[in-house]
């Protein structure tokens, strides 16, 4: 169990490459990305220790990660069986397709239809909520509302469990790590509550954290999400 929660220190532009491509199968992560907390996290729920996990400081990345790696030079990515495999909501289907474990994907008809269109509707929630950070305080709360909303009224659709199929799967490891972003952001930057009004979705969050293989290491701190938001929007503004 240990090796399956120990994270190494983070390779910046000094660090040495790995053995790439020797045999072992490496995730590729950055410990403040939700993106890389998606395949993380599966990973661990999954129970496969065989994976290596090798975090990557995306503020001061290795040349060699783009250049014999992942050309794309972000993470998250997937070395195994001699190649590497990248995006994180590819990579959730990859995992669940090629390696033992528990199944995040649902097979229930229903559960299936619930899970593709939730799964569809990812880009677009992270976009509206990610956007409303940007506004005035007064308008982020107006902004965010209906695609929180749309988060609360989907956790009501199936009666069996407290998860957005009722019981934890793919759909939940899928927009997990950005919910719980937006909770800690929006309340230090904007004086807003995002689970005010909204119960299924305050127990959602609890209930997620409840689950050893997403919570115990990939859950970022809270300082760090703020800096690292602080950061982002700084530099998002500055575009617009």
């Amino acid at each position: 169990m240990a090796a399956l929660y120990s994270i190494p220190p983070a390779l910046t532009s000094k660090s040495e490459p790995p053995p790439l491509f020797d045999g072992t199968t490496r995730l590729y992560i950055c410990v403040k990305c939700p993106y890389a907390q998606r395949a993380w996290s599966a990973r661990n729920i999954k129970g496969l220790s065989q994976i290596q996990i090798v975090p990557i400081d995306l503020q001061d990345r290795p040349v060699w990660y783009k250049e014999k790696v992942y050309p794309p030079n972000k993470v998250p990515a997937l070395e195994h069986n001699g190649k590497v495999t990248g995006e994180s909501m590819d990579l959730l289907e990859y995992l669940d397709n090629n390696f033992e474990g528990p199944k995040l994907f649902p097979t229930d008809p229903a559960e299936k239809e619930a899970a593709n269109e939730l799964l569809k509707h990812t880009d677009a929630f992270t976009k509206t909520v990610f956007v409303a950070l940007t506004k005035p305080d007064s308008e982020a709360a107006q902004e965010a509302g209906p695609a929180l909303d749309y988060l609360e009224n989907a956790l009501g659709k199936f009666s069996d469990g407290p998860f957005l199929l009722g019981q934890f799967s793919v759909a939940d490891i899928a927009y997990g790590p950005f919910v719980e972003r937006f909770q800690v952001a929006f309340p230090a930057l904007k004086n807003y509550d995002i689970t005010a009004g909204r119960p299924k979705l305050l127990k959602w969050i609890q209930e997620l954290h409840k689950i050893e293989g997403y919570a115990k290491t990939t859950v970022a701190d809270p300082e760090i999400i703020l800096e690292t938001y602080k950061r982002i929007l700084a530099i998002f503004t500055k575009r617009l």
